[in-house]
């Protein structure tokens, strides 16, 4: 419990972390030097587990996987995140990301053959109902966004999130190993992408700090504590809704920190969609758990 809660308490910085890194860096620096700092962080697990063995035989045995898998997470699921971060005020971006529970079942129909449920039905329109009611700021019949394209955004790297996920489930290497494997491999994908827009530059000390700290908190050290609360949970389940307290966290961070004014329809909307999330599981196995 006290690593669920480490990481959950960590995750829900990460909002506040991201916005203000974007006030001086663009999305494609940021997740540059970010996912560098995780590519690192992860390969001390590596050492410290004694896997690098497996790492090889893992990369040598499917090299072109995790090549995909690199290319989906970190490096096109945090560029369309951070960009939508970028559009959007923190609190619709971080509470639109929660759908993307919503998502993985919407996925999992076409690629793992399951059939969507009444209650799938209702959770799903309870959800994105909830995702609605935050991107118009409770406006309905308006239908005015902030930022269509970052509301656009944000729904899309749900969708990316939740095809990592889906894919995720054919690997048989341990949690450490095939993270540091997407991170070692879709990382330089990163910083070809940051060549080829001519934004390769070492960052200020504030976009280095705020860089730093989401490779440390959003991709590395948090996720290797949530895995390990999970490994030594007597109930998953348990630990699995510790994450439904960080998107609420957030949002008194981001109020704190950014300065930003939480308007009702964020907080109707996110407990619509978290109400929609656990409508959806409720009864299920449980499933590893993590966020954004």
């Amino acid at each position: 419990m006290l690593l669920g809660i480490a990481a959950v308490i960590l995750w829900s910085t990460v909002a506040t972390a991201f916005k203000l890194s974007l006030q001086v860096m663009t999305p494609t620096q940021l997740l540059a030097w970010a996912g560098l700092t995780s590519m690192l962080v992860l390969a001390g697990f590596v050492t410290a587990e004694r896997r690098w063995l497996e790492v090889a035989d893992t990369l040598r045995d499917r090299p072109l996987y995790y090549l995909c898998m690199g290319a989906l997470n970190p490096c096109f699921y945090y560029l369309i995140l951070l960009r939508a971060y970028d559009l959007l005020p923190a609190q619709q971006a971080q509470a639109i990301n929660y759908t993307w529970a919503l998502t993985l079942s919407l996925l999992a129909v076409p690629l793992l053959k399951q059939r969507l449920t009444v209650r799938d039905g209702l959770a799903l329109l309870i959800g994105y109902f909830g995702a609605v009611v935050i991107a118009t700021r409770g406006n309905l019949l308006a239908l005015q966004f902030d930022s269509g394209l970052g509301v656009s955004l944000a729904l899309g790297s749900t969708v990316l999130w939740a095809l990592y996920w889906i894919l995720n489930t054919r690997s048989s290497a341990s949690g450490a190993v095939s993270l540091f494997l997407c991170f070692a491999l879709g990382t330089p994908l990163v910083w070809l992408v940051l060549a080829l827009q001519g934004e390769v530059a070492l960052p200020g000390l504030q976009g280095l700090a705020g860089a730093v700290y989401v490779g440390l908190f959003e991709m590395g050290v948090t996720f290797m504590l949530w895995l390990l609360a999970l490994r030594r949970a007597e109930h998953v389940s348990r630990i699995g809704n510790l994450i439904f307290l960080a998107p609420f966290l957030s949002l008194f961070l981001i109020s704190k920190f950014l300065g930003e004014t939480i308007v009702p329809a964020t907080w109707i909307g996110l407990v619509l969609i978290i109400f929609g999330v656990v409508l959806q599981q409720r009864g299920r196995a449980p499933e590893v758990a993590t966020a954004s």
